[in-house]
């Protein structure tokens, strides 16, 4: 069964190896990689944390409860978010879907609560 899976863009040989369809989910692009370097199919800065919540965030671990609460909200209130998730329930019928960050941190990035989102979303 397909399922949604993380995978960091700066290991670009996992990226490269994955089967499924490629989402890159951060707003700015991965510093230091070439575009030509990142395969993807879909660049959804759209739904990404807003830059101020990015900014507020810095990647501090001890944010992350607050952060995760605030992108949440955020991820709620975007007019696009049915139509993602529309778009990604369409996409799971056939294949995994592979979403892809670039934040050092592994397990409190927004890729995780974005993540978490859809798949609460689609049971």
């Amino acid at each position: 069964m397909p399922q949604i899976k993380l995978i960091r863009a700066y290991d670009q040989a996992a990226v490269k190896r994955a089967s499924g369809y490629k989402i890159l989910v951060d707003r700015l692009w991965p510093r230091g990689l070439a575009k030509a370097d990142l395969p993807y199919q879909w660049w959804l800065k759209e739904l990404a944390p807003s830059s101020e919540l990015r900014k507020w965030f810095n990647h501090q671990e001890e944010r992350y409860p607050e952060f995760k609460q605030r992108y949440l909200a955020e991820i709620a209130a975007n007019p696009l978010s049915a139509a993602v998730l529309d778009f990604i329930s369409l996409c799971l019928q056939s294949e995994d879907v592979i979403l892809i960050y670039g934040a050092k941190n592994e397990q409190h990035n927004q890729a995780v609560v974005l993540k978490a989102w859809l798949e609460q979303k689609l049971e």
